[in-house]
């Protein structure tokens, strides 16, 4: 994926980030700092509200699912990085771990 940002997809729908409630309490919890998409849903700065909760978009950034390291999966909320692969793949009903598909890591904190 390209790290030039002008050539970026258009964003999506900043509210439906996160849509599952127990990432929405790991998050407002301080347990989840991080969220991995197929698509981008926000720039730098923007900010979205949890359960009542303003959050700030501190970063956003295209990476492999390959690169994702054990850091990276606490950051998403899981123990470990196979916590965080099984995770993946029993929300989508499947296996959808392909190291070479590149996710949008949105990286948030409280405003």
């Amino acid at each position: 994926m390209d790290n030039n940002k002008q050539t970026w997809p258009e964003k999506y729908d900043i509210n439906k980030l996160v849509s599952i409630q127990k990432d929405i309490d790991k998050i407002v919890k301080g347990e989840k700092t991080s969220v991995r998409r197929n698509d981008r849903y926000a720039d730098p700065g923007d900010t979205v509200t949890l359960d009542g909760h303003p959050f700030i978009v501190e970063n956003i950034y295209p990476q492999k699912l390959g690169n994702v390291t054990e850091e990276n999966a606490r950051q998403e909320g899981y123990e470990s990085l196979d916590e965080y692969k099984h995770g993946l793949t029993s929300i989508h009903h499947g296996a959808v771990w392909d190291p070479d598909l590149e996710v949008w890591v949105h990286e948030l904190r409280r405003a």
